[in-house]
């Protein structure tokens, strides 16, 4: 088997809100199941398709076991910075956005998370894929985004 980063009842911290893909027993597929940032506990390790390590991770608050691949976690004591939005979010501009006098994005202008960059001196920004502007990706300020579903912002926010 691949080498596992993590070990039985090693803490770990999930870095994107978790969904049931349709595999969580009572949920429907797309269901909310566990927030980013909560921390969970190892309890088993195994694989998918030969190449991909999943973890059984049981996160106590949320009374929930889940399997996470292993870029969808870090170690509970790594550096963790919230951010409102994750990777894939569903997002809208909440100010038109321009470069050198040129608008790209036009006030509520939707698009994609593409990145989150947490480790930025001005605070949490991400690139994002604007469905206006095919082909590119521009780095926005968390304060000039908001979610595009209402839903999607309630859920961050459970």
């Amino acid at each position: 088997m691949m080498n596992a980063r993590w070990d039985y009842g090693e803490a770990v911290r999930v870095i994107r809100n978790v969904r049931d893909d349709g595999t969580y027993p009572g949920m429907n597929p797309g269901d909310f199941l566990v927030r980013r940032g909560s921390v969970g506990y190892v309890i088993d390790v195994g694989s998918f398709l030969q190449d991909q390590i999943i973890y059984s991770v049981n996160f106590l608050d949320e009374g929930r076991i889940v399997g996470c691949r292993e870029e969808e976690l870090i170690g509970a004591d790594d550096p963790w910075t919230p951010s409102r939005f994750e990777f894939r979010d569903k997002i809208k501009a909440v100010k038109g956005l321009s470069v050198g006098g040129e608008v790209l994005v036009e006030l509520g202008a939707t698009g994609e998370v593409v990145k989150v960059i947490r480790d930025n001196p001005d605070g949490v920004t991400y690139h994002i894929h604007f469905d206006s502007l095919p082909g590119r990706i521009l780095q926005i300020p968390e304060a000039l985004l908001e979610h595009r579903d209402p839903v999607d912002a309630q859920e961050a926010t459970e």
